[in-house]
């Protein structure tokens, strides 16, 4: 009777598996039919696209790549059709490279239409997405070690606000772009704290602690920034980091571009992602944090305190929530707007699930996200064909695609946001 039963299963959840491939296969070859149609066979045959991987300045030009629009549109559709065939009949068990394949053919296919007629240097492209991954990273850095320790933070956002707001002021007063990122990290390690207090101590929801402080964050800088900022422009007015370019490395062609000739703040975010992925895997320390978030009771009963890893690590994610704040304003325009973060805290906390809790992939998810949203820039020069407010809404569907891929298949530490009751 047993072994009828597990027959049974065994036979259904192989033709659910069937039926889910069947399915993704046929999305996949009606994905590759409409840009065939659309993308292809309707571009006229002299339209070119072109691809550059140097600038005008740059030391070292390299040739530009001319493409033929249709007919590389044409061989990219059919290869994308000929992918969801084979996935019908065969199937693909692993879905990242499905979905990795899937994705690099369309976007190769959209690229190449979108640009038609003109131009896209792909280094600065690259070098954009790094720049515009480093808040996703470091806020993605930030729920791995709260997340980790069994902490739930989504008010990510609103340290990177806080931290944002802070940072200019000071720097702006005291003409120092230093004290202005130390008052930002010190900004975001004051609000982790109280996240930690309600969170440890007094088992406040963690969900909803960090609800409050983002909803806190949000409207007293949206009020300072009316009564401080916008009348007062010497407020507002800090600077950013200049580059530095490492000898020799940033002579490297495109490689130098894109990693060896940043700011400190993005050097800095890179370090971090080593760092976190050390301390969590190869120290006692992030031994000791993987228990606490996995089986807390456990931990306790071998001797470690619980709270205090908690409490220490909420506090280490304030700082990289923070940092990742000071970099949208002393890392990259030099001023505060209003809700200047757009999310990209909660696109953080997206990076962090899509990179399953490890820090690099979460640098991988931030890459994803980073590309997307500078691809809309750049798509908003090269093309008048999309509304702009379809490619402004580029990164949050990417978010939304990603989480729907995914959530399910990764799993996340079994004690997060479970209060802690010491025996």
């Amino acid at each position: 009777m047993f072994g009828m039963v597990t027959s049974a299963v065994v036979r259904r959840t192989a033709d659910a598996a069937q039926q889910r491939r069947w399915l993704t296969g046929a999305i996949i070859i009606v994905l590759g039919l409409l840009v065939l149609w659309f993308l292809a066979l309707n571009v006229p045959a002299d339209q070119v696209s072109t691809y550059r991987f140097t600038g005008g300045g740059d030391p070292i030009q390299l040739p530009e790549v001319k493409l033929p629009t249709s007919t590389t549109n044409l061989v990219l559709s059919l290869l994308l059709i000929g992918f969801g065939l084979y996935h019908l009949v065969r199937g693909l068990t692993n879905s990242a490279v499905l979905f990795g394949s899937v994705s690099l053919l369309l976007l190769a296919i959209f690229l190449t239409w979108s640009i038609r007629g003109a131009s896209l240097n792909l280094t600065g492209l690259a070098e954009s997405t790094l720049i515009r991954s480093v808040p996703f990273l470091l806020g993605a850095l930030s729920g791995i070690m709260c997340e980790r320790s069994g902490i739930i933070n989504i008010a990510i956002e609103g340290m990177m606000l806080t931290a944002a707001f802070v940072s200019v002021i000071v720097a702006s007063v005291t003409d120092s772009l230093w004290l202005g990122l130390v008052s930002g990290l010190v900004s975001g390690a004051l609000i982790a704290g109280v996240h930690a207090v309600f969170s440890i101590r007094f088992k406040v929801d963690q969900i909803i602690s960090g609800t409050i402080i983002n909803i806190f964050a949000a409207g007293l800088t949206t009020y300072l920034n009316l009564r401080w900022l916008t009348p007062i422009h010497s407020l507002n007015n800090s600077g950013t980091f200049g580059k530095i370019a490492i000898p020799f490395l940033s002579d490297i062609p495109i490689l130098g571009v894109i990693l060896f000739d940043q700011n400190i703040m993005v050097y800095a975010a890179l370090v971090l992602m080593f760092f976190v992925h050390f301390l969590l895997f190869s120290t006692r320390w992030g031994l000791r944090t993987r228990a606490v978030g996995e089986h807390p009771k456990a931990a306790d009963t071998l001797g470690v305190n619980v709270f205090q890893i908690r409490y220490i690590n909420v506090v280490f994610a304030g700082v990289l929530a923070a940092l990742a704040g000071c970099f949208l304003t002393l890392g990259s325009v030099g001023r505060f707007d209003k809700l200047m973060s757009n999310g990209r805290g909660f696109i953080a906390l997206a990076a962090m699930i899509f990179g399953n809790w490890n820090p690099f992939g979460a640098f991988g998810a931030s890459l994803l996200f980073g590309f997307m949203d500078s691809l809309q820039l750049k798509l908003q020069i090269l093309t008048s064909v999309i509304p702009s407010e379809f490619l402004l809404m580029a990164p949050y569907l990417a978010t939304m695609i990603v989480l729907a891929g995914v959530v399910g298949r990764v799993r996340p530490p079994a004690a997060e946001g479970i209060p802690y009751e010491k025996q």
